[in-house]
């Protein structure tokens, strides 16, 4: 007869289910750009210096003693990098480790079903936060619900993918703005209970405050940055490279950097497409990299933005797979010719709608203090008792932040 399961036994048991490799193929799989970006997984201290030599010594001249007086030195800016935190959990009740506690196996397929669902869940808000600013908005209303309404509909039909079934929502009037008190007649939180992904609208279990208006940025529940001077997601390639040029107001220093001294080596470059022909739009915003000494290798868009390159390019589309860093994991793409050679246009589901990321890949990196996610098990225990609850705890999360070294080497592509 089997032993019966405790807590040692199943912490033993998840650690050989999660093997490292394993939780990388996992979250991976999907996720192109999270694939794809350099780690470092060694961020400790209080936070990173990234330096950025912008200008060089301008003491050249075709006259000896004019180069000779002039007094320039190399221009040098140093963002501080600071980690931001992240978590997700899953429970397993007491009553179903009791009931399989004479079926390791049986035991194993309910608390992965569990575990899995938590390690999802975390990797898509990381994966979809590597595209945007910081700020935690996922997505904004399209128009004013109305007093009463419990339906609401996104800007962005595409930003469906970022909203479940269940999950509790705050909302404000920027992206940066402090959360509206009044979401729901209910209070500050909207659950929700439906969502139509084909029509891109949203149910929630109360109908929403007068408050709401069109334009308000949604926000998973704990996630906004709520007024405060800096964001509690990661800072991804829109905050590096925003859709205004850095001198407009309203756009934030980062991590410390005033960028409107150089704003395109500072704050990368911004090409509009939106007029021209997709391949015209990429090979644009590719020269523009160029332009400033970078060598875009990678460009990452949206699948509706992927279909419609195939559709122009017709016969003369030439797929290829683009490889992930770490695993073994490759991604379907299409190769464009840029002016510094061959580009991959990986289509990845996390893009925002309407841009184009045309990327130097080397410049990019996802620093963290150990891995990405992982399980926090510093005492050696996977499952914890909940204090409130018949049930253990899992809990994974990560510590850490995006960093580019050369944003001038970058572009994103209005489209």
């Amino acid at each position: 007869m089997a032993s019966p399961l405790d807590v040692n036994t199943v912490t033993e048991a998840l650690k050989e289910h999660y093997k490292p490799l394993r939780v990388q193929n996992m979250v991976y799989k999907d996720n192109p750009l999270f694939a794809m970006m350099p780690k470092y997984t060694k961020f400790g201290g209080e936070n990173m210096p990234i330096p950025l030599i912008y200008s060089n010594p301008q003491r050249r001249s075709a006259t000896f003693l004019t180069g000779q007086t002039e007094t320039s030195t190399s221009a040098l800016k140093q963002y501080v990098l600071t980690r931001v935190k992240d978590y997700s959990f899953a429970s397993v009740t007491g009553e179903s480790i009791k009931a399989t506690e004479r079926d390791s196996d049986a035991f194993l397929r309910y608390a992965t079903m569990e575990i899995d669902g938590a390690l999802h869940s975390l990797t898509r808000s990381l994966a979809v936060s590597m595209y945007r600013d910081g700020s935690g908005s996922i997505g904004t209303l399209g128009s004013d619900p109305g007093t009463g309404a419990a339906v609401l509909t996104l800007s962005n039909e595409e930003d469906i993918t970022n909203f479940e079934v269940g999950m509790s929502l705050n909302v404000a009037s920027s992206a940066t703005a402090a959360i509206r008190g009044n979401f729901t007649v209910a209070g500050n939180t909207g659950v929700i209970s439906a969502i139509d992904r084909g029509a891109g609208t949203i149910t929630l279990t109360a109908n929403t405050h007068a408050d709401v208006a069109s334009g308000d940025h949604l926000f998973q529940k704990g996630d906004a940055q709520n007024g405060a001077a800096a964001g509690l997601k990661v800072s991804g390639l829109d905050a590096w490279v925003p859709s205004q040029a850095v001198v407009t107001a309203g756009i934030p220093n980062l991590f410390g950097v005033v960028r409107s001294t150089d704003v395109t080596r500072l704050g990368g470059n911004r090409f509009d497409g939106s007029a021209l022909p997709i391949e015209e739009a990429l090979i644009g915003g590719a020269s523009r990299v160029a332009r400033e000494g970078g060598s875009p290798d990678h460009c990452f868009v949206d699948f509706a933005t992927f279909a419609n390159l195939e559709k122009a390019l017709g016969s003369k589309v030439v797929y290829s797979e683009a490889k992930a860093r770490d695993v073994d994991i490759g991604f379907s793409g299409i190769d464009i010719r840029g002016p510094r050679g061959t580009i991959k246009v990986i289509p990845d589901q996390n893009c925002q709608p309407n841009v184009a990321w045309m990327l130097q890949m080397d410049t990019w990196s996802l620093n963290t203090l150990g891995e990405a996610p992982m399980f926090l098990d510093l005492d050696n225990n996977r499952m914890l008792r909940e204090s409130a609850a018949d049930a253990y705890e899992v809990r994974l999360g990560y510590y850490g932040n995006i960093a580019c070294n050369a944003p001038g080497y970058n572009c994103r592509v209005a489209l």
